[in-house]
């Protein structure tokens, strides 16, 4: 590989990981399809919007936080997908996303999410890193959190998602503005199957 043959992996590259993983995740674990728009939106600020946000912190070769945003339509959508597709009778699933039930799932397909990310990072970059508990909130109408995090250069990047019924969510990135650049081509590791996925997505519940 010359110098010209350079391959360099930016931080829109590592959105792109991101929205791959939050795709694949609610895709294998409701039996639905959940699609991102092609287009990286640039933001001065990450927020916490109505009506359930979520967050979670990352660290390790670089570092950031993660940012999802559920209106209620789309947040009882998934929710009722992952609990169907767990077996979970529809009569016995919660009726409002205030619910806890509600939140606590969604905590788990975040985790999920954020660990299959880390593994899609280390695959490509052989890098490592490593991510908080999620944090959930279900915000009143009128409030809106913006969350700082400690970075020396943040580069602060949008996508919206859409669902199978053509409800929308938001998924916000702050990370370091760093690149990458691969100077020797790396081995590939084996993606996990859906399958995979699945058995760790019911065993994060226990």
């Amino acid at each position: 590989m010359t110098t010209n043959e350079l391959k360099k992996i930016t931080s829109d590259d590592i959105m792109i990981y991101l929205c791959d993983s939050v795709s694949y995740v609610l895709n294998t674990a409701t039996q639905t399809t959940v699609k991102y728009t092609p287009m990286v939106q640039r933001i001065s600020k990450t927020s916490l919007t109505p009506d359930i946000g979520t967050f979670v912190m990352f660290t390790g070769s670089f570092a950031g936080m993660v940012v999802i945003n559920f209106p209620k339509e789309t947040a009882m959508e998934i929710y009722k997908g992952y609990m169907l597709n767990m077996g979970i009778k529809e009569s016995d699933l919660a009726p409002n996303y205030t619910s806890d039930d509600v939140s606590n799932s969604l905590g788990e397909l975040m985790n999920q999410i954020l660990g299959n990310f880390t593994r899609v990072v280390s695959d490509h970059l052989h890098s490592s890193i490593t991510q908080s508990q999620p944090k959930m909130l279900a915000l009143p109408r009128e409030l809106q959190i913006s969350i700082n995090v400690a970075l020396d250069n943040p580069k602060y990047s949008k996508v919206t998602f859409n669902t199978e019924n053509n409800n929308v969510f938001y998924l916000e990135l702050a990370m370091d503005d760093t690149d990458f650049t691969l100077v020797r081509e790396l081995e590939q590791h084996a993606e996990m199957t859906p399958d995979e996925i699945m058995e760790q997505v019911l065993n994060s519940g226990k």
